[in-house]
């Protein structure tokens, strides 16, 4: 039997990803935790790195910039879904929230045995742009396919969320977003029997 000092409370403190909603100030007809919204970026995320390799000559590991999506917004356990409008009011506030998502992701990481802080450091503090990139398009494609959820259930509050997103996605400029965006969100406006299975 392990002594308290052996214990680790890493992965017991992300599987309380699930109680920070997401969309804190909007009126939503169906709630968004954060842990619903990280498999979603990391499914997209990994869609994005193998629709680049398989049609426009890309070299990225999907597998890996799916693991990195997964634990993306791992710090919100301790700092909460901050509105994009907040985070990005001005660059004081954005440079003082990246400290503060800084110091959370260290402190998660101090929740490890020291033996696999290593292995969890990359994923958490992710450096390799490319990935980043990536990670970052999927973040708002999901953010974009929540507001055509909220809108298709009657739900205007999410009309100008919808216009400002879809615009930070076009300014990805990534060939592998243009062809997501084009070939994939269609069929989120659509309904079970729309899809024909």
């Amino acid at each position: 039997m392990l002594t308290k000092k052996e214990k680790h409370h890493f992965y017991a403190f992300l599987s309380r990803m699930k109680y920070i909603n997401r969309w804190g100030l909007m009126r939503n007809t169906q709630s968004e935790n954060v842990q619903e919204h990280s498999l979603q970026v990391a499914i997209i995320a990994h869609a994005l790195a193998v629709i680049k390799n398989t049609y426009f000559d890309g070299n990225i590991n999907p597998y890996e910039v799916a693991v990195c999506a997964m634990f993306h917004d791992c710090s919100e356990i301790l700092t909460g879904d901050m509105p994009t409008p907040i985070k990005y009011m001005n660059k004081e506030m954005n440079t003082a929230y990246k400290e503060i998502e800084q110091a959370a992701n260290n402190k998660i990481l101090s929740l490890l045995p020291m033996e696999m802080k290593d292995d969890y450091k990359d994923i958490f503090l992710q450096e390799n742009q490319e990935t980043e990139k990536v990670i970052k398009a999927a973040d708002k494609i999901s953010a974009y396919i929540k507001c055509v959820e909220e809108e298709k259930a009657g739900n205007n509050e999410f009309r100008k969320a919808s216009e400002t997103i879809y615009a930070a996605i076009k300014e990805f400029k990534l060939p592998e977003v243009v062809y997501f965006m084009e070939k994939f969100i269609p069929s989120f406006y659509l309904s079970l029997d729309e899809l024909d299975l």
